[in-house]
């Protein structure tokens, strides 16, 4: 099992920036994939960004390109999503995710953590 925990979540001013971490433990591997998604109220969860462990390629939902940045550290099992220029359309409860071992969907959710921009 693997267990995720999301930091770094709070309210911000729009133009403004936070950096999320999501910290795994237990049994991650290093092929798969770890994802950031949001959730707003009343909306579906939405992809945000996702990389691969081992190798680094990143994947952006077109509205957020160019804004945020994932990256990972493999040795800390962390993973980190830096949102520069928020909006408040940004606003969302943001959650970590994890491939399991055979690499086909998203098995493992950390709690999410909130994030606000205000206008």
């Amino acid at each position: 099992q693997v267990q995720l925990v999301e930091s770094g979540g709070g309210l911000v001013q729009a133009g403004g920036s936070l950096r999320l971490s999501c910290a795994a433990s237990g049994r991650t591997f290093s092929s798969n994939r770890m994802g950031w998604f949001r959730q707003a109220p009343g909306k579906e969860r939405e992809f945000v960004a996702s990389i691969v462990w081992s190798g680094g390629n990143t994947y952006y939902a077109v509205s957020v390109k160019g804004r945020f940045t994932i990256s990972r550290d493999n040795a800390k099992n962390t993973v980190y999503l830096q949102m520069n220029s928020l909006k408040p359309e940004d606003t969302a409860v943001y959650y970590c995710a994890a491939q399991g071992g055979r690499g086909l969907t998203y098995d493992y959710w950390g709690q999410g953590t909130q994030v606000t921009v205000s206008s």
